[in-house]
């Protein structure tokens, strides 16, 4: 008899079962009501055969948990009732640990192969949790009982989890549980009218079933804590209440809410306040894109009713500029608003020595809880030769003062896109090289085909799915040797800028000694609530992920904050599941929730509305009428799942769609609101009104043409 044969059979026989127990409606005699009608005579029968009911007992006690039948705990309660305390803790120990595994291995014999040969790649980070704290994640469960028994039984039954060890901490797991259960029992069994209900025994008993999950999750907790902790001394007093390690977006907003809730903090900053932000990404890139920009309008001067003009500039003026910026909002981030706020800024290199002291200019800081905001650096891929020239990065960009004449952009995500428009703008003679398929990958398809339509209009050369493979410097001249579909292309230099995606900066600072995991990501690995593997340590922004954008990271900071000075009360989740975002290219493009290639890959049903922004008034006045805004919503509903704008000023106009997600507004609330004319904005509203025209009640609005004709006569 085959394997399949084999499987089939058996869940022909688990059908069945199940399906005799609900159409001979079994579960009657699973209820309280039926135990206490019944109780004087199950009490003389197992008065006269005691060992023939406590074999039947034990032999449906196993049956009902292995099928996951509804029932176990009024089995429990009513072995406390009718064979006392002792006798109904010891048989239903064992029962639930021999019924809940045998659930395990039909789970394992008819599903594991099946989803880990169709899910695999997705649950390798789950497998390898299971295979080395598998143990006491069964026993935390069992514990605190978080989600049914039944469920954990089937789920475990899927992971590399060995049978003997799910039987023996499921006997240890659920012993506290089972004395609860069974200790109420006997309360219930004492019963002798509805006035019994409030005897103090069964108050205390049901006191007991509420209470035992919050106990017991105090306890694991601390035991945890205990076993994380080992072999480190921890000190009998703290000079901090939370110590900051970066003055990036997410170390200042830590430390500034930390500030204001009266906690004494340390924000420690080895270079420059502000972090990345600041001084090497969105700040001084934002203001190049807007000298850039100002220059392209001036190439579109016949488009606004001008004659040709030529604007005489000098680069390094430019790059001055940016570097004013950066001065102008330098005060927003600086030591001294900082410490005006009440925190304590210190300028140094931090080490973290233990679970509760950091190292810094050769003093060290005791702190109840510490929070990485580290950060993450460009990452350089390994290209032969690379090391043969000063290439680079989004970090020392900003000293350049000469204008590249031949510039080759490594990558062609948001960095890379901005960076390779603002230079070609500016003069540069751009070649954009990208390994995908398309540049703008993030997105749907057709984004990247529309960038990549105008930066050719603009005169960059765009290569797509070519791997840079070597640079050779032949004669003073520089060369990229990229490798195309099985051939060679080769593209000269003078500068070569890479912009292929940033690693978190992870190591020298005490990590790798202290034993803080990192995850296969290369980020601190965190739980949701931004706990390291140390609980009192934790994390945000780049160095956490799993999204490298200044905003998330100040919203990560707020959970970071609170959970490290007031975790002991109470934990917060970060919530993801609106997160906007945006490249600054012209046109931007601007997306929050689901793209259409990501609810396909997710099977997520949506339908898709579409505005052409060619058609918008205010658009086509501005000479700005390209793009368009596309809604991706719940069939036959206006609930926003995504929404992808591509257009001028898209990463603003996004708002509005943040705002309704956020708070579950549909269109229909975005089309009843009054939108200024002539705006940009109106092209949210417009996108709603053609969802609205869309789902239009064709049937009435045919019976309210025929009243209207009956009232013309």
């Amino acid at each position: 008899m085959g394997g399949r044969t084999t499987k089939l059979i058996i869940l022909a026989v688990i059908a069945a079962l199940i399906a005799g127990f609900f159409i001979l409606d079994l579960g009657q005699y699973l209820t309280l009501s039926y135990l206490k009608s019944q109780q004087q005579v199950f009490n003389d029968y197992y008065l006269h055969n005691r060992f023939s009911t406590l074999l039947i007992y034990f032999v449906v006690y196993i049956l009902v948990t292995a099928l996951s039948l509804p029932g176990a705990a009024v089995m429990t309660l009513a072995g406390g009732a009718l064979f006392g305390f002792w006798t109904a803790f010891i048989v239903v120990s064992f029962a639930s640990s021999i019924g809940a595994t045998l659930a395990f291995l039909v789970s394992r014999f008819l599903l594991r192969d099946w989803v880990q040969g169709k899910f695999g790649d997705k649950l390798q980070a789950i497998n390898a949790g299971v295979e080395k704290e598998g143990a006491f994640y069964l026993f935390s469960l069992r514990l605190v009982p978080l989600f049914p028994f039944f469920v954990i039984n089937l789920v475990m039954g899927l992971t590399p989890l060995k049978t003997p060890l799910f039987y023996i901490v499921s006997q240890a797991g659920m012993l506290a549980g089972t004395l609860v259960f069974v200790n109420a029992g006997t309360q219930i069994g004492q019963l002798e009218s509805v006035g019994g209900i409030l005897s103090p025994g069964l108050l205390i008993s049901f006191a007991l079933l509420g209470l035992f999950p919050l106990v017991a999750k105090r306890v694991l907790g601390i035991f945890q804590a205990r076993k994380v902790f080992a072999g480190h001394q921890k000190p009998q007093k703290y000079d901090y209440n939370l110590v900051v390690l970066g003055a990036g977006s997410g170390g200042l907003v830590s430390s500034y809410i930390a500030a204001a809730v009266k906690a004494k903090v340390a924000l420690i900053e080895k270079d420059k306040m502000g972090g990345d932000c600041l001084n090497t990404g969105c700040v001084p890139s934002k203001a190049l894109l807007r000298s850039a920009k100002m220059l392209s309008y001036a190439k579109r001067a016949k488009e606004f009713g001008f004659e040709e003009t030529e604007v005489d500039f000098d680069f390094s003026r430019v790059m001055e500029r940016v570097q004013q910026k950066i001065a102008q909002i330098e005060p927003h981030d600086s030591v001294e608003r900082y410490t005006s706020l009440g925190v304590e800024v210190i300028e140094g290199e931090a080490k973290i020595t233990s679970p509760w002291t950091v190292e810094v200019n050769g003093t060290t800081l005791t702190t109840r809880s510490m929070i990485i905001a580290t950060g993450a650096k460009p990452f350089v891929p390994p290209i032969r030769g690379l090391e043969q020239i000063d290439y680079l990065t989004s970090e020392n960009l900003w000293a350049l003062r000469d204008l590249p004449e031949k510039l080759v952009v490594l990558g062609g995500g948001p960095i890379g896109s901005e960076m390779t428009q603002a230079f070609a703008r500016l003069g540069s003679q751009v070649t954009q090289v990208e390994k995908g398929p398309r540049i703008i990958g993030r997105e749907d398809p057709e984004v990247g085909a529309f960038i990549e339509q105008q930066f050719k209009a603009e005169g960059i050369r765009v290569l797509t799915e070519h791997q840079a493979q070597e640079i050779r410097i032949d004669a003073g001249r520089k060369w990229l040797i990229c490798e195309h579909r099985g051939a060679t292309t080769e593209i000269e230099f003078d500068q070569l800028l890479i912009a292929v995606g940033r690693k978190a900066n992870v190591t020298g600072f005490g990590l790798e000694e202290l034993g803080i995991e990192v995850s296969p990501a290369g980020t601190v690995a965190s739980d949701p609530f931004l706990r390291t593997n140390f609980p009192n340590i934790l994390c945000v922004g780049d160095v956490a992920g799993p999204y490298q954008f200044t905003h998330t990271s100040a919203h990560q900071a707020w959970h970071a904050a609170v959970n490290a000075l007031f975790g002991q009360f109470k934990s917060f989740k970060v919530d993801y599941r609106v997160i906007p975002w945006c490249t600054f290219t012209d046109a931007e493009v601007a997306r929050v929730g689901l793209n259409e290639t990501e609810a396909q890959e997710q099977g997520v049903p949506f339908e898709t509305t579409r505005y052409g922004i060619d058609d918008l008034d205010r658009a086509i006045a501005d000479s700005e009428a390209h793009g368009w805004v596309k809604v991706l919503t719940k069939p036959g509903s206006d609930k926003i799942l995504g929404v992808t704008i591509v257009g001028h000023h898209a990463g603003d106009l996004l708002a509005e769609f943040v705002l309704a997600m956020k708070y579950k507004l549909g269109l229909n609330k975005i089309l009843g609101t009054i939108h200024t004319y002539p705006t940009l904005a109106e092209m949210n509203k417009s996108a709603a009104g053609e969802w609205k025209r869309a789902h239009a009640p064709e049937k009435l609005l045919g019976w309210i043409e025929k009243y209207h004709t009956w009232r013309r006569g």
